[in-house]
């Protein structure tokens, strides 16, 4: 009899959890489908090697190619830049792939050497000449990444708040972003992961942009409401986790960088100190142009948008000489 009893009460437990799993599943693709009525995909579509890139792009001139951060989507540059940006630039900001509406290869890692070598797969299709490349903290690591690995294919770099240097228990630091294991990620992903990120969208804005209060337009235009999504999550997460791989061994190449590199760093980052992924990168890159703004956090793009257009364009202004 108490062998029944507890064989029901355990049949019970399961489905309850069962229940419980396939009502996240529902909520999880109720957020996504008003998430991606939101904001929708805009822009252009290319195929490389497996990864169906979305991208946006205006202007006529001398390219610039805006790669954004983790976790984020092209509207961090679209948004905020590309109406600020002086003529005779071609602007192009991407999807990072399974970011934003981009969609991954199977089989794909988000390792920095493999995101790089997209890049510059994406830069040769749209036939682009040596763009000027823009990175936005892990976009950041990506450039630096196709700096030393593929230095020929661009011209310079203009980094903001860039991810530059390995912290051995910093991606640890994320919390439920950092899932090593793929099937767990996968099913945090489709379960778990989108509405609590919802429930705690405030917090966890408040921190990123922060000591600056958040922009009140950035869910919509800035693209925040993309990131609400069981693939993008799933992105995100692997990307982090990829970070460790490789960061550590393109960090030794800073030296080998030559092309013309400028960094804006906020001297009040919360998500990136400065001391270690800013001011050391004077002693590493050669004739880098390095500046520090007192009390600005880690979305310079939102927060301090003309003093950044004016170092993209001094930038470009020395990569794209003669």
């Amino acid at each position: 009899m108490l062998l029944s009893i507890l064989l029901w009460m355990l049949g019970a437990v399961l489905s309850l959890a069962a229940l419980a799993g396939v009502g996240l599943v529902l909520v999880t693709r109720l957020i996504a489908v008003r998430a991606e009525r939101l904001v929708p995909a805009t822009g252009k579509f290319v195929d490389i090697d497996g990864n169906r890139i979305h991208y946006v792009e205006t202007g006529e001139g001398r390219p610039i190619v805006f790669l954004h951060g983790l976790g984020a989507q092209l509207h961090q540059f679209r948004h905020p830049l590309f109406g600020r940006m002086g003529p005779g630039y071609r602007l192009i900001a991407l999807d990072r792939p399974g970011s934003g509406y981009s969609t991954r290869a199977r089989g794909a890692t988000g390792r920095l050497p493999e995101q790089a070598d997209l890049v510059r797969r994406f830069i040769e299709t749209l036939g682009l000449e040596r763009p000027l490349l823009v990175g936005h903290s892990l976009g950041g690591a990506v450039a630096l990444t196709l700096a030393v690995e593929h230095p020929d294919a661009i011209s310079g770099l203009a980094l903001l708040s860039p991810l530059t240097h390995l912290e051995p228990d910093a991606p640890k630091r994320f919390g439920s972003l950092y899932i090593a294991s793929p099937l767990r990620r996968w099913i945090m992903a489709q379960t778990l992961a989108v509405p609590t990120s919802l429930r705690y969208a405030k917090q966890t804005l408040d921190f990123v942009f922060g000591p600056q209060a958040v922009t009140i337009d950035y869910m919509i235009q800035g693209g925040g409401w993309c990131g609400l999504r069981p693939g993008h999550f799933y992105a995100t997460s692997s990307d982090l986790v990829a970070i460790e791989r490789d960061l550590g061994r393109i960090e030794q190449r800073y030296g080998e960088i030559a092309m013309p590199t400028g960094i804006l760093f906020g001297a009040a980052d919360h998500v990136l100190d400065i001391g270690i992924h800013g001011r050391p990168m004077a002693g590493k890159v050669r004739a880098l142009d390095f500046e520090a703004v007192d009390g600005l956090g880690h979305m310079p793009q939102f927060v301090a948008v003309e003093r950044v257009a004016a170092f993209i364009e001094r930038i470009a202004g020395r990569a794209f000489v003669g």
